[in-house]
């Protein structure tokens, strides 16, 4: 079968390609449209599709829209409710339940001759649980279970499932208006950060604080010892007050963040307990907005029943799209392969990535090891804009569209955030290869999608002091060689040249920007960036020539890289 998923309704439209049960692309439209997370998630933008992301999915596998087999779009209209029925005060949410009835109209304008009646409605979090339970490439995905929670879906805000061969078997679901997403949401806006967007600032900051909030913060958010929990009805400004968006944190907003990741986390152990108790399970999968923050996956991993867990990628609403058509495509019979990784999207050949830059009239050079080259610029405290491969899918820079930097600078934290004009209380992250981790980090291994902190040995802190946060911890990535050769082959040039495994990866974007893309993308960010070397392709653009490139040396680089 043919299937295009679809994520439109709620925020981080997205579009994935699956066919005869093999994901064949999976793209995010801001990363088109330059828009961060595609659109703010309101009820008047619900009507907005992942037009771009969708369009080039079809043209990646050579399909038009009138060959899909169907369309697998993340929200099912029949299951939801009015939003005052579920204790939710959002008057226009009746505008989201309209056009989610409308879709397949509007998907036949999007996409023509699309057969709206190719359009199937799925349920949100199946889409959710699909999207960890098929996607991974665990041994034991057969028989797992998974656990979704997010802000909303149709009526609910979580799903405890089990997965079972080609099924999906819901457990539990708990019912709005208690959302744990919803909780952090609320919190993210009250501490001056976009709600929806800026969640994982939260998160961060909370390394600064100490949970002294947690016990009048348990009044309101609990587990009911069911599958369920309660989390609704924070009074927030009674704990701290609001902070405004360009004001300086306190330590009171960094306690109530530090509170509130603590009840997060004891409310996920428990609910995930009580999935064990039903399942008995050895791998546990998740997905859903919350399943993005990655100090909570890690107590999971560390103090929860399940000997293993596995997190999707693009855990967010955009895998949704993923989800939802490897769902369509287990129950149509097909049998459902592992993602493989999160490098689903664009790529362009050596060849194209020359002429870009030929147009760009930019000097550059063909260094014969573009890894080397790298890493002795990395050596040397050079910034380098990493540009290679297939884009990422989901949130993370995973060595494809990546800032690299020499983590044993403690000053390149700051560079970094500086490069990228974010708040300096954000970390940045370790990548390192997968058989030298355990050197390093303590904490569940391999981690190749920076899921899961990690404590930082002792011993490596004064040597790697850029990557480790506040608390001692790393978000870290893994490389596995065989799957990222040439990160691989950089990784051990860098150690080669300074004794060090581990490099910084943050991702190649800057504050409120998507994260870069195609080729443009990648010189407009090189060009109004302080970074020192763009590696894009085999090319190298160095800064120093950047600005002369119509000097007879430039066009003479130009020439020999022809």
């Amino acid at each position: 079968m043919r299937i295009l998923g679809i994520n439109a309704l709620f925020h981080d439209p997205a579009a994935a390609l699956v066919i005869d049960g093999r994901v064949v692309a999976a793209a995010e439209e801001e990363r088109f449209s330059r828009r961060k997370h595609g659109k703010r998630p309101v009820p008047f933008s619900a009507w907005e599709l992942p037009e771009k992301a969708a369009a080039w999915c079809l043209e990646r596998a050579g399909l038009r829209p009138q060959d899909l087999d169907a369309v697998a779009y993340s929200f099912d209209p029949a299951l939801a409710r009015p939003a005052d029925q579920m204790g939710l005060d959002d008057p226009w949410d009746h505008l989201r339940l309209t056009y989610a009835r409308e879709a397949p109209g509007f998907l036949r304008t999007a996409l023509p001759g699309l057969d709206p009646e190719a359009v199937r409605f799925v349920p949100h979090h199946m889409a959710h649980a699909a999207s960890g339970a098929f996607a991974t490439d665990d041994a034991g995905a057969d028989t797992s279970s998974v656990l979704v929670l997010d802000g909303r879906g149709e009526r609910a805000s979580h799903l405890a499932a089990r997965r079972v061969h080609h099924r999906l078997e819901p457990l539990a679901a708990q019912d709005l208006p208690h959302s744990l997403g919803l909780v952090y949401e609320e919190l993210t806006e009250h501490l001056g950060f976009l709600r929806s967007s800026d969640e994982f600032k939260v998160m961060a900051l909370a390394s600064y604080g100490r949970p002294r909030m947690r016990e009048e913060l348990r009044r309101y958010v609990y587990p009911t010892g069911d599958g369920g929990f309660h989390a609704a009805g924070v009074p927030w400004r009674e704990l701290c007050p609001p902070r405004g968006p360009q004001e300086a944190w306190t330590q009171d907003h960094a306690d109530v963040a530090a509170s509130a990741q603590a009840v997060l986390e004891e409310t996920l152990l428990d609910l995930v307990r009580w999935l064990h108790g039903q399942t008995h399970d050895a791998l546990l999968t998740l997905a859903g907005g919350v399943a993005l923050n990655c100090v909570a996956n890690a107590r999971i991993a560390r103090e929860g029943p399940f000997s293993r867990v596995w997190v999707q990628p693009a855990a967010g609403d955009a895998g949704t799209a993923l989800g939802g058509a490897m769902l369509l495509a287990a129950g149509g019979g097909d049998e459902v392969a592992p993602m493989g990784g999160a490098d689903l999207g664009r790529d362009w050949s050596d060849a194209e990535l020359g002429a870009w830059l030929k147009t760009a009239a930019v000097p550059f050079e063909r260094p014969p090891d573009i890894a080397a080259a790298v890493a002795e610029a990395l050596a040397g405290n050079a910034i380098v804009a990493w540009f290679q491969g297939r884009s990422e899918y989901g949130p993370r820079a995973l060595g494809h569209r990546s800032l690299l930097a020499h983590p044993g600078h403690a000053g390149n934290l700051e560079r970094l955030n500086d490069v990228k004009g974010r708040e300096q209380f954000r970390p940045v992250a370790p990548m390192v290869l997968a058989d030298r981790a355990a050197e390093i980090f303590t904490g569940r291994l391999p981690s190749p999608y920076m899921l899961f902190v990690h404590e930082v040995a002792p011993e490596w802190r004064d040597r790697i002091p850029a990557v480790v946060h506040v608390d001692g911890t790393a978000r870290i990535q893994t490389v596995d060689r065989a799957a990222e050769p040439l990160v691989a082959r950089m990784l051990e040039e860098f150690e080669r040249r300074t004794g060090l495994p581990v490099v910084v990866n943050t991702s190649l974007n800057t504050a409120g920007r998507p994260m870069v893309d195609d080729p443009r993308d990648a010189l407009e960010c090189f060009g109004s960036t302080p970074v020192d070397l763009l590696a894009i392709g085999p090319y190298a653009v160095r800064r120093g020539g950047f600005f002369t490139a119509d000097s007879q040396d430039s066009q003479s680089v130009r020439r020999s890289a022809r």
